[in-house]
């Protein structure tokens, strides 16, 4: 009996038990609630975040980079002599000898080849006898008027026959003056008939042989002669370089047929004037050739060395937009924000295009812009910042 009583007496209340029980339950219940919802309103938070992030566009942009410029490219070029001139006749007559050839160095005076001109031979002896007439005929009148002038002081003539007279003798010494001028003329006619070259340098066209007909004044040139000690080079040269190569600047000249060989030259001159029909500035270079390695009448690639100029901005094709209002790209400034530029292009390279206006090198351009792009939208990188170049 004591021990149930005293069991009875330890045992705690039945509703305290019954209270824990439900505080357990409770527990277990809002537990559960939390497993469940949390996850959930992550999950719903992480929905609202990606389609806010996939709202913004992400973009690839390129910074622009200076393009080539022609400076460093090889040009080509036309050689040309120092100095050159065809060789023609001033006699007429046969070709009675020649003494050069092509590739003949000669020096400046000597004879080239020698004319047969019997025709001339004679205009030049009926010159000689004229002029001895018209002398004979003067020194007549001159006697005849000195005799009539002395006669007119006595008055055995009259005045008229002596004005006459003196007059007679005037006309004979001008006559005498015409047939010395014909004959000085056919005297260096004939010196014509040694063809003698004008200055120092090489034969390198003979276009006449022994007999041929020579007709005096006609088209046809019987030598051409060149001076190619040293030479001139014509490069025409872009208009966005043409105020980089002035006279001073230095060059290279490279052959194709010698490779890796590399001449030195320097700008003499330029047209000062745009040519109309190909947008060039014609520059004129000397280059040394005193061992005749460079052959005239050819072409070579000319690269200039020491000028300066200012290369355009260059950026892919792919970041042009074709508007109404002109070619435009997208520019990403602060905060994310689009910007239309509209540009100015210059030379197209295929890739690449150059840019003269509207960007500068700190610009951030969008690369494949949509059509639907406008200014203000906001965008996202996508990856970190290119350059033209790297493109």
């Amino acid at each position: 009996m004591q021990s149930s009583a005293v069991t009875q007496a330890t045992a705690p209340p039945r509703p305290l038990r019954i209270g824990r029980i439900v505080g357990v339950t409770v527990i277990l219940i809002v537990i559960a609630f939390v497993a469940g919802f949390v996850p959930r309103l992550r999950a719903r938070q992480a929905v609202v975040k990606e389609t806010v992030e996939l709202a913004i566009p992400t973009v690839s942009v390129v910074s622009p980079a200076p393009g080539e410029t022609a400076i460093g490219i090889e040009l080509p070029a036309e050689i040309k002599p120092f100095v050159e001139a065809p060789i023609y006749a001033r006699a007429s007559g046969y070709l009675k000898r020649w003494l050069v050839d092509i590739g003949s160095h000669v020096e400046a005076g000597q004879l080239l080849a020698e004319i047969d001109t019997p025709e001339l031979d004679q205009d030049l002896a009926r010159a000689r006898a004229d002029l001895v007439r018209a002398e004979a005929a003067l020194a007549l009148a001159t006697t005849t008027a000195a005799r009539w002038t002395e006669l007119l002081k006595t008055a055995s003539v009259s005045e008229q026959e002596t004005a006459e007279k003196v007059a007679d003798r005037a006309v004979k010494a001008a006559d005498v003056q015409s047939q010395r001028a014909t004959l000085q003329r056919l005297e260096e006619m004939k010196m014509f008939a040694r063809v003698t070259a004008p200055f120092a340098g090489t034969i390198t066209v003979r276009d006449t042989d022994v007999g041929q007909l020579i007709t005096a004044g006609a088209s046809r040139e019987l030598f051409r002669l060149a001076q190619t000690d040293t030479l001139r080079v014509f490069v025409g040269v872009p208009q966005t370089l043409s105020r980089a190569v002035v006279p001073g600047v230095n060059a290279e000249l490279t052959l194709a047929e010698l490779p890796g060989r590399k001449f030195a030259a320097k700008v003499v001159r330029t047209a000062g004037a745009m040519d109309a029909s190909s947008r060039t500035l014609l520059t004129e270079l000397e280059v040394d050739n005193h061992r005749g390695e460079i052959f005239s009448g050819g072409y070579v690639q000319v690269r200039f060395i020491d000028a300066k100029a200012i290369a355009a901005l260059t950026l892919p094709s792919n970041t042009l937009l074709f508007r109404a209002e002109g070619m435009q790209v997208g520019v990403v400034g602060p905060g994310g924000k689009v910007a239309l530029r509209s540009v100015k292009l210059g030379r197209d390279f295929g890739k690449t295009v150059e840019v003269l206006e509207g960007i500068t090198t700190a610009d951030r351009v969008i690369l494949n812009p949509s059509d639907s792009l406008t200014a203000g939208t906001a965008v996202r990188l996508v990856e970190p910042l290119k350059t033209a170049a790297a493109k």
